[in-house]
């Protein structure tokens, strides 16, 4: 076969049949590429075409690698490995300098996202990366440096440290309810919006602990939007959907723009705190520690801020 033959194979096609071999089949390899079987198939088809060979055998809905298919997959394989490792060392070269810093997604959208920008304004010279998600990174492994828990999630790290307790308060879009004095019971006269965090969470306060705090007669099977995202319910409740028990951390910019307001100041403590686990070696790189201490700091401010003031 000759070189410019080679070079006619596409690399789309090559990654298909890469795919089909490591997965194992046409269909989880489309799932893993997120393409349709149909795709995968073609693109196989187009490899055959070009080498003249047959690269699967085909049995029903199965199918396997014949010999050539085998021994072709194993030679691919080798440049796919490399293609990641070189992504990989690619990443670690971004991230020498950067500092890396991972948070459950609402805490970035609502929180360390918009407070990074005070950290900016100060250091404009040392680059951040924020990444949003809430499956816990393996530090010391993982590109990350810092990551932001909640509770007892932060015990798989080494090192750690609280940074804050927040409080839930009910809130609304001002179009909702106007601007005047409300009791609790007139709450549960509009929408309500729940929040339900993952079950590996402790459960986050929901309407029927306000209701009891409030003494307040509420029906637990009332009818409601659900979100799993604190961000999320937020988000709704800004669009004049109903009223939530939003933490207080994550509604500031939203109180000071008067995008929401609290009709009812009455508010409860999330069951466990948030805490900032980071990997030694970050404290090396430069301004590292001076993050760290800031991230601290602010979370500080922020205990302050969203706690009832009858007991500061």
């Amino acid at each position: 076969m000759t070189d410019e033959r080679l070079k006619a194979i596409p690399l789309k096609s090559l990654q298909a049949f890469e795919a089909v071999g490591r997965c194992g089949g046409v269909t989880a390899a489309a799932l893993d590429l997120s393409v349709s079987p149909g795709a995968i198939s073609q693109q196989i088809r187009k490899i055959e075409s070009f080498l003249g060979i047959s690269l699967l055998e085909r049995s029903g809905r199965t199918v396997e690698l014949t010999a050539w298919g085998r021994l072709y997959h194993q030679e691919i394989s080798k440049g796919f490995e490399q293609f990641a490792l070189a992504q990989q060392l690619l990443e670690k070269a971004r991230n020498e300098t950067a500092l890396v810093l991972s948070a459950l997604s609402s805490v970035v959208n609502k929180w360390i996202g918009r407070r990074i920008f005070d950290w900016q304004a100060l250091h404009p010279d040392v680059p951040v990366r924020i990444i949003g998600r809430d499956r816990e990174p393996r530090i010391g492994f993982d590109d990350v440096d810092f990551r932001v828990s909640y509770g007892s999630d932060v015990l798989q790290h080494e090192h750690y440290t609280e940074l804050f307790r927040d409080w839930v308060v009910p809130a609304c879009s001002p179009a909702l309810m106007q601007d005047r004095a409300h009791a609790a019971r007139d709450l549960f006269e509009q929408p309500l919006l729940h929040v339900e965090w993952e079950r590996h969470f402790t459960p986050y306060p929901s309407w029927a602990d306000f209701a009891a705090k409030a003494g307040v007669s509420f029906d637990a099977s009332t009818p409601g939007l659900s979100f799993t995202l604190s961000s999320s319910a937020i988000d709704a409740a800004v669009n004049k959907r109903g009223v939530v028990l939003a933490q207080m951390s994550m509604i500031s910019d939203e109180l000071e723009a008067q995008t929401l307001v609290i009709p009812v100041d009455m508010r409860i403590a999330l069951r466990e705190s948030y805490f900032l686990a980071w990997d030694r070696a970050a404290l090396q790189k430069p301004h590292g520690r001076e993050f760290r201490d800031w991230l601290v700091a602010i979370s500080r401010q922020q205990a302050v801020a969203s706690a009832p003031k009858s007991i500061l």
